[in-house]
């Protein structure tokens, strides 16, 4: 009898699952909430202010006989009920949130860059612009790997580049297929690389400038530090990239994502003849280019997120489209756009859904909020009283590991940082570590775990423009996991050795 070959659940099994785990602890685990505070830290120059749990005021729960409290998530929620259950996950969970943000901000910008994109792959502009990228790096086409690295490394520690990354997954993922290599080697050039930047960054606004502020350290300072740091990590995923793809070059079997690379390699295959490269398509590219230039312009310049990109990106695909219309490529007409966008979001839908799905697990827990009795509450504050006591490189070591578990449930840098650094900087002057390197265990495991985990609605698009499964990613993912986890090791000790500030 032929044994059966182990199978990664889909993305949607694995979410179910840690729901009813998480419906499981709220089983055994008491409610508890904190007090809440205003604090102020200077960022460029300005003065901020953001609402922080006090670490000092955590509580449990109790009933009117003192006792502590647990609250089981019931099966099916109800506005009567005032809570949500477990099979209403799926709902609550796409619902939750706005437009800045999880998770309705995220579906909405993975639909519409999906469209937009759908748009510009029936101009065949993207095609016809691979044939010729093929035409010139005939031989030399791993270079594209250090240099994209590089540009999107820069991107995630410079600006705090993220969902930015999936509109150009949908382009690089195609182009690395064409050149004989697959789709993770494109994730690791675009996505993947804006992780490792942003996780190594000395001045991301979003992520960095926060938890410094909430921690009470100069905010954009370490930059010593850091830089060499980024060099090292963003030196580390070229070379593991470049490894790879000269062993998927050689044996392209060898990927994980064969074979859902297979629709593109049978495209190229299909169109292997030199394809026309008309001045249509050369303005569909220039439209995409301006469109990225903008983009870049809009987040440094004027501060653009998720609403602003959104649109953006939908005027380019509305660009592409009527410049496709008018020059005739592929024969598009009027409706051909609007078909062409319904298409593209199409292939998105599935990612969309997991990110509300994700949420559905923070809701089962009784949610993020800081004062409301919640059994995340009381899970923070158990583990950061087990940390102490411990010595200094290993409580170090174990913020690092903590926040990167945490990451799973609170993916939001911003959020992750207002519920974490109030407990972790305070803490770290108990242990004997410097809030600079408590700061430094945030990015590192705040970042990472970004694009592993299926909790995450930017990771999740980004496997979705690239067409590859949640399963398929974390059996290749898993090793690179393992690289990031000795070299942040190594980086938590070092900076408790040179004594990070």
């Amino acid at each position: 009898m032929k044994k059966k070959k182990f199978e990664m659940p889909h993305t949607f099994v694995i979410i179910f699952g840690v729901v009813m785990l998480a419906a499981i602890l709220t089983m055994f685990i008491p409610l508890g909430r904190y007090q809440t505070k205003e604090i102020t830290y200077i960022q460029n120059g300005t003065e901020k202010t953001r609402v922080v749990l006090d670490p000092e005021s955590f509580e449990y729960v109790l009933d009117e006989n003192g006792n502590k409290i647990t609250s089981v998530a019931p099966l099916f929620g109800t506005e009567d009920t005032g809570r949500q259950g477990i099979l209403n996950y799926v709902f609550e969970g796409m619902t939750t949130g706005d437009k800045w943000g999880s998770a309705v901000g995220i579906i909405a910008f993975i639909l519409v860059v999906g469209g937009a994109f759908g748009i510009v792959l029936k101009t065949g502009a993207i095609d016809s612009g691979i044939h010729r990228i093929l035409s010139i790096t005939k031989g030399k086409e791993i270079i594209l790997i250090p240099i994209l690295t590089i540009l999107f490394s820069l991107g995630g520690a410079v600006f705090g580049m993220g969902e930015e990354a999936i509109p150009f997954v949908m382009i690089v993922v195609p182009m690395f297929i064409a050149l004989g290599y697959d789709a993770i080697v494109g994730l690791m050039c675009t996505y993947v690389a804006t992780q490792v930047g942003f996780g190594t960054s000395w001045q991301n606004p979003f992520s960095l400038a926060v938890a410094q502020g909430i921690a009470g350290v100069p905010v954009m300072s370490g930059a010593w530090f850091r830089i060499p740091l980024w060099i090292v990590f963003t030196g580390a995923t070229i070379i593991f990239t470049m490894t790879y793809a000269k062993k998927i070059k050689k044996n392209p079997q060898l990927s994980v994502a064969y074979e859902t690379d297979a629709a593109y390699r049978n495209e190229f295959k299909d169109n292997s003849e030199e394809k026309e490269f008309n001045l249509g398509h050369k303005l569909v590219l220039l439209t995409i280019l301006a469109c990225i230039i903008w983009t870049v312009w809009g987040v440094v310049a004027k501060g653009y997120y998720i609403p602003e990109i959104a649109s953006q990106f939908f005027i380019m695909g509305l660009v592409a489209g009527i410049i496709g219309v008018v020059f005739k490529l592929n024969n598009m007409t009027v409706n051909d756009i609007a078909s062409s966008f319904t298409n593209g979001a199409k292939d998105m839908v599935a990612a969309a859904m997991c990110v509300g799905m994700a949420q559905g697990i923070i809701i089962v827990l009784g949610g993020t909020s800081a004062t409301d009795g919640t059994v995340l509450n009381t899970i923070l504050h158990s583990i950061s009283n087990g940390m102490q006591g411990l010595p200094t490189v290993i409580s170090a070591w174990f913020m690092y590991v903590f926040q990167s578990v945490f990451n799973f449930f609170v993916v939001s840098g911003s959020g992750q940082a207002a519920l974490t650094m109030p407990i972790m900087a305070p803490l770290a002057d108990l242990v004997g570590v410097s809030r600079q390197t408590a700061v430094l265990a945030f990015q590192l495991g705040d970042a990472f775990t970004n694009f592993i985990v299926p909790t995450s609605g930017v990771c999740l698009g980004a496997l979705a423009g690239a067409k590859l499964p949640w399963g398929k990613w974390a059996k290749f993912q898993i090793k690179f996991q393992l690289v990031l986890f000795i070299l942040s090791t190594i980086a938590m000790v070092l900076a408790v050795v040179v004594g990070l500030v």
